[in-house]
C-alpha cells in the first residue's frame, strides 16, 4: 500500500483580475477510503490520475476512473471523489478560473455531462502539471504566464480526446463550431486558388458530410458561399481600386479565370463586373451627375 503525500503551490502572483488564472496546482497520493464531498467548488478543478484508481460522481453520473484519466469539475456543481480501497489513487491537479475560463472548457469539449476523458499513453498532462507546480513553487516573475501556457496545452490534448477522436460532433455545438472553421478558412483563404476539397481535407472531415452541415447551418452550400465571398468581395474591389483591371480584380479574389469571374459576376449581379463598376456610386458614370437642388 503506497504512503499518503500531499504537495501543492499557490499561484504567486496575488492578483486575479485575469480573464483566465490558474489558482493553484499539486499533487497527491491519498490513501484507501479517501474521500472529498459531496461538496461544491466556486472554480474549475481538473484532475489527472497518475496511478489507482477511484471513483468520481456529479450531478449527472458515476464514473470509475483509473490511470490515465481526467476528470474536471466545474464551479458551483455538486461532486464527490474518492480512492479506491484496494488500489487508492495518486493523482495530480490544477485549479483555475475567470471569465475566459467557461469558453475554454467548452472548447476543448467538456460539459456538465461530459466531465471525463481518458488520455494517451504518451499524454503530456502530468509533465505539464508538474510543471505548473515547480513554476509556482519558484515563485518567480513568470510563472503566471508559464501557468496559463501549460493549461492551454492540456486543454488542447482534452480537445483531441474530447472532440476529434470522438468520431463527429453530433451535437448543435459541435456543428456550429464546425461551420464557424469552414467560414473561418474560407474568408481567410478566398484569395487563394484553394477548392472546396482542400478545406474539407484540412479540417479533417468528409466533404458530404461538411457540405451537408453548412447548408443546413448557413442555407448555402460550401461551394456558392465561397463563390459569394469572392464576388461580394470583387465588388468592394471594382468600387474602390478603379486602377486595377478586371483580370487583376479577378485574381485577387482567388480566380484566374477572368472569363468565368465574369460570368459568375453577372449571375449574382445581372450586370458585368465592368457595368457595376460603371454605374456603382463614384463610379465614372455617376462621378460628374449633378445632385439635385
Amino acid at each position: 500500500m503506497p504512503e499518503k503525500t500531499y504537495s501543492a503551490a499557490a499561484n504567486p502572483e496575488t492578483s486575479e483580475m485575469h480573464g483566465l488564472y490558474v489558482l493553484f496546482a499539486g499533487e497527491s497520493q491519498t490513501m484507501a477510503e479517501h474521500r472529498l464531498g459531496p461538496k461544491v467548488y466556486d472554480y474549475y478543478l481538473l484532475h489527472f490520475v497518475e496511478r489507482g484508481k477511484g471513483s468520481f460522481r456529479t450531478e449527472f453520473a458515476h464514473y470509475d476512473l483509473s490511470q490515465g484519466d481526467c476528470f474536471l469539475i466545474q464551479p458551483d456543481q455538486l461532486v464527490s471523489y474518492a480512492s479506491d480501497n484496494d488500489d487508492p489513487w495518486g493523482y495530480r491537479w490544477i485549479a483555475f478560473s475567470g471569465e475566459k475560463a467557461q469558453s475554454l472548457i467548452a472548447r476543448a469539449g467538456f460539459t456538465p455531462k461530459l466531465p471525463v476523458f481518458r488520455s494517451g499513453e504518451a499524454s503530456r498532462i502530468p509533465l505539464l502539471l508538474e510543471s505548473v507546480l515547480q513554476a509556482f513553487r519558484s515563485k518567480k516573475l513568470s510563472s503566471h504566464l508559464a501557468s496559463l501556457g501549460c493549461l492551454y496545452l492540456i486543454m488542447a490534448e482534452a480537445e483531441e480526446k474530447l472532440v476529434l477522436e470522438s468520431g463527429l460532433p453530433a451535437g448543435e455545438t459541435g456543428v456550429q463550431r464546425i461551420v464557424k472553421q469552414m467560414i473561418h478558412y474560407m474568408s481567410s483563404q478566398y484569395a487563394h486558388p484553394m477548392s472546396i476539397e482542400q478545406m474539407c481535407a484540412s479540417l479533417g472531415y468528409n466533404r458530404a458530410y461538411l457540405s451537408r452541415i453548412f447548408k443546413k447551418e448557413t442555407g448555402l452550400s460550401p461551394v456558392t458561399y465561397l463563390l459569394k465571398l469572392r464576388i461580394d468581395k470583387s465588388r468592394q474591389l471594382l468600387r474602390e481600386r478603379p486602377e486595377l483591371s478586371i483580370e487583376q480584380i479577378a485574381a485577387s479574389v482567388g480566380m484566374a479565370d477572368a472569363l468565368y469571374f465574369s460570368r459568375q459576376f453577372r449571375r449574382f449581379h445581372g450586370e458585368s463586373p465592368s457595368e457595376y463598376r460603371k454605374n456603382a456610386p463614384g463610379g465614372p458614370h455617376n462621378k460628374n451627375t449633378p445632385t439635385s437642388p
